[in-house]
């Protein structure tokens, strides 16, 4: 019976030793796996080869760009704001961080005697610097105006009336052509220029509307008439004749218990003017009926005529008409 016992024993011993060796056999690989993974922290970090790899494409990257990267800094230094940088590398950094401080001045020097040449540019004869305020942007413009036609100045030009002063614009112009700019609009007619106003006053009859070209060569023509003949500016003398035929007074009828009765009434400076311009281009175009002078002569002696004052001249004629006429309505 005691046989069995200790056989019995020690198969139960041997197999619990087993079972405990194993595990220790197996925690001594279990720490062997640790140091290979800290040998492959080693091996990317002393890579030869990759290093090698990534120059060769940076020496190809620094070959190819090198004709794109000439352009590239070009239009950065032209755009201004990375042109600071590239200018550094190379000798563009003293053309364009020098010119900061210095090159400006080299630059401002060249541009200012320009402009200095131009201010100090004595006018030639006749023409007039103007300061005006644009109506769009609203900012102080100056410019220069020449004479009108090329020939005759404004300056110097007076309205001996003081009552046809505020309207009869004499403001220099070259060309005077304003594009109906001032038309359909009340009292707005006095920003227009006198001599434009004559223009359209001669386009009255059916043969003459809308013949602003022929019309402006008229008058023209007309005012190198009466330069030739006077030598004086014809500006100044369409403007006399303008004052010598404007009338004053004239009538106008009122209704008493069904009777018309005229009355005198002052006429105003704005009527003063138009009576003016309209009885000039009236008469010049009658006179220039079966007649074999041009119109540009009748015109010529039409302006004369009236800024002498003679009862030759159609407008004057009718000023002393009305006037007569109204001195016995009063």
């Amino acid at each position: 019976m005691m046989m069995p016992e200790n056989e019995e024993k020690a198969p139960v011993v041997e197999p619990v030793t087993e079972q405990k060796e194993a595990p220790k056999e197996e925690a001594v690989p279990a720490a062997a796996p640790e140091a290979p993974v800290v040998t492959p922290t080693v091996a990317p970090a002393a890579e030869p080869a990759a290093a090698p790899v990534e120059e060769g494409e940076e020496e190809k990257a620094k070959k190819a760009p090198k004709k794109k990267s000439a352009p590239k800094k070009a239009k950065e230094g032209a755009e201004g704001p990375e042109g600071p940088e590239a200018p550094a590398a190379e000798g563009e950094g003293a053309i364009a961080e020098a010119p900061a401080e210095e090159g400006e001045g080299a630059e401002k020097p060249k541009k200012a005697p320009r402009k200095r040449a131009k201010a100090e540019e004595p006018l030639a004869e006749g023409e007039v610097l103007i300061e005006t305020i644009d109506d769009r942007t609203d900012k102080k413009v100056t410019y220069t105006v020449r004479p009108l036609f090329g020939k005759y100045p404004f300056t110097g030009v007076v309205v001996t009336n003081p009552g046809l002063q505020r309207y009869i614009n004499i403001n220099p112009v070259s060309i005077p052509h304003s594009s109906a700019r001032h038309a359909n609009r009340p009292f707005a007619k006095i920003n227009t220029n006198i001599v434009e106003r004559l223009i359209n006053g001669m386009m009255r009859t059916e043969w003459a509307t809308g013949e602003k070209a022929k019309m402006y060569r008229v008058v023209e023509d007309a005012f190198d008439i009466i330069a030739k003949r006077t030598k004086a500016n014809p500006i100044q003398v369409f403007v006399d004749a303008l004052c010598n035929s404007a009338p004053k007074e004239e009538v106008t009828r009122l209704r008493y218990g069904g009777i018309n009765v005229p009355k005198a009434v002052d006429v105003s400076a704005s009527r003063r003017l138009d009576i003016a311009l309209r009885n000039i281009c009236i008469g010049t175009i009658s006179a220039s009926h079966n007649n074999k002078k041009r119109l540009e002569q009748c015109l010529a002696d039409e302006i004369l005529l009236a800024s002498k004052r003679e009862i030759n001249s159609y407008a004057v004629g009718k000023k002393e008409e009305l006037e007569r006429i109204a001195a016995s309505a009063r």
